[in-house]
C-alpha cells in the first residue's frame, strides 16, 4: 500500500516518517520529497507498506497527528495522472 503524508514540518525527515509508521507494520519504504532548487522539503512524503491491513490501521492512527506543531493528513496515495496534452507542431 502506499500512503501519501501531508503538512509535514520542514524539519521532518525520510527516517523519521519510517520511523512514525513503524509500530503499525513493516514499512518498505520512506520518502520526504524535496525541491530541487532549495534542497528543502516540500512538506509532504510517502511510506510504502506491503500489508494493506496494516497500511490501513496506521492511516486511520496517524491521520491528524501532531508532529512538529503540524496536524499532518495521512491518506492511500492516487496513482500518479498521466498529462494527457497533446503536443502540436
Amino acid at each position: 500500500m502506499n500512503i501519501f503524508i501531508s503538512n509535514l514540518g520542514f524539519h521532518v525527515e525520510s527516517s523519521d516518517l519510517k520511523d512514525f509508521f513503524a509500530p503499525y507494520g513493516e514499512v518498505t519504504s520512506s520518502k520526504v520529497i524535496m525541491d530541487r532548487e532549495t534542497g528543502r522539503s516540500r512538506g509532504f512524503g510517502f511510506i510504502e507498506m506491503p500489508n494493506d491491513t496494516e497500511g490501513t490501521e496506521a492511516i486511520s492512527k496517524l491521520n491528524g497527528t501532531i508532529v512538529e506543531g503540524r496536524a499532518i493528513s495521512v491518506n492511500i496515495a492516487r496513482p500518479k495522472e498521466k498529462n494527457n496534452i497533446q503536443k502540436y507542431f
